[in-house]
């Protein structure tokens, strides 16, 4: 990459791009701004990009910042994931959410209340499970144990 695409000039939305690049609750917006930054022939929009292909917990916006950068001449790869689970600690905060909720609460409820209370680890689940995030998440409830005899 030469001298003169590194200072082309940003956009006048470039905050909001980048402001959407980090929104933890939205790796739709996130992919979107990647997209978007990927278009950009400037070093800061290159940073963004290496930070999400860092650091985002949903596959599909890493692959795209990393297609994004290559686009732009550079030279990265996806970082190596752990095994384990995406968020530490997921099935005690869903049996959490499931306490909270009456006895006799449908997987709908559910749900709803753990999109609610907490929509950074929804978006990161359903991002990465895809179609079967349903599928998953359902399984997962229905695994739940709520007291020690049921």
């Amino acid at each position: 990459m030469n001298n003169e695409e590194l200072h082309s000039e940003l956009p006048e939305n470039y905050d909001e791009i980048k402001k959407a690049a980090n929104r933890t609750s939205d790796w739709r917006a996130r992919l979107e701004a990647v997209e978007q930054l990927g278009k950009l022939n400037h070093q800061q929009a290159i940073g963004v990009l290496r930070g999400i292909l860092k650091n985002d917990p949903v596959l599909q916006v890493q692959e795209a910042a990393q297609r994004q950068l290559k686009g732009l001449g550079e030279s990265v790869s996806i970082p190596k994931r752990e095994p384990g689970d995406l968020v530490p600690g997921i099935t005690k905060l869903l049996l959490r959410i499931k306490k909270s909720l009456p006895k006799e609460h449908a997987y709908e409820e559910f749900k709803e209340k753990l999109k609610k209370m907490r929509i950074d680890v929804y978006d990161i689940y359903e991002g990465n499970k895809g179609d079967e995030f349903d599928a998953w998440l359902e399984d997962k409830w229905a695994s739940l144990r709520t007291s020690k005899y049921s």
